[in-house]
């Protein structure tokens, strides 16, 4: 099982960190290890030896079944259930990466960096309009619709899937839009898919 994600895939967002940001030809693409993932909400513990680490709420997407260089027109076959996930960031580090143009997937793979909420079946949403938000203390930090994605989720499939097969159970982080901040041990974090709450976990 992979972890794939999508770098700078909301517009807000990508300006908040790059203020001549354009966007690209194709989507911004890395990859996590599976020892990242945390699920059934535990905890998320703050690894003292990274600096900043930040949330970035996500809309993530289950596949289904086996496909190598699939057509977008037929990516809708391939993912069967969505959820929200939290990408962690080691913002510190991987700005000191990106300043050195070295590759900065350890800043985005340390372990325990993706957290997943409860999937639910893709067949109760339109993929191409969905609301997600967070909130920290019952506060909102995130919130979008899956519209504003500067690459919609089946065009994502149809790249990934060009350079590496994609398998059962592999996941999709589809990129976070503006919000993005400081993870704070001690608060309380909640991920929902229009109203139904699907992630729910605590900082520590």
């Amino acid at each position: 099982m992979k972890i794939i994600a999508v770098g700078k895939n909301y517009e807000d967002h990508a300006l908040e960190m790059d203020s001549a940001f354009v966007k690209p030809d194709a989507p911004m693409i890395f990859m996590k290890p599976d020892s990242a993932i945390i699920k059934n909400g535990k905890h998320f513990y703050v690894p003292d030896f990274l600096g900043r680490v930040d949330y970035e709420a996500e809309i993530v997407v289950r596949i289904n079944k086996l496909g190598k260089s699939i057509p977008a027109r037929f990516a809708y076959r391939y993912y069967d259930a969505i959820t929200v996930g939290i990408d962690f960031t080691a913002r510190d580090m991987q700005k000191q990466f990106m300043e050195s143009g070295a590759p900065w997937e350890l800043s985005k793979g340390f372990d325990g960096s993706a957290v997943l909420g409860e999937f639910r079946p893709i067949e109760n949403y339109d993929i191409r309009n969905i609301d997600f938000s967070l909130t920290i203390d019952d506060v909102v930090a995130q919130k979008a619709n899956s519209s504003q994605m500067l690459f919609a989720v089946d065009e994502v499939i149809a790249y990934v899937s060009r350079f590496c097969t994609l398998k059962t159970g592999d996941l999709i982080f589809t990129g976070t839009p503006a919000g993005a901040g400081p993870a704070r041990i001690g608060t309380h974090l909640k991920g929902y898919l229009g109203d139904d709450k699907v992630l729910d976990f605590h900082i520590r």
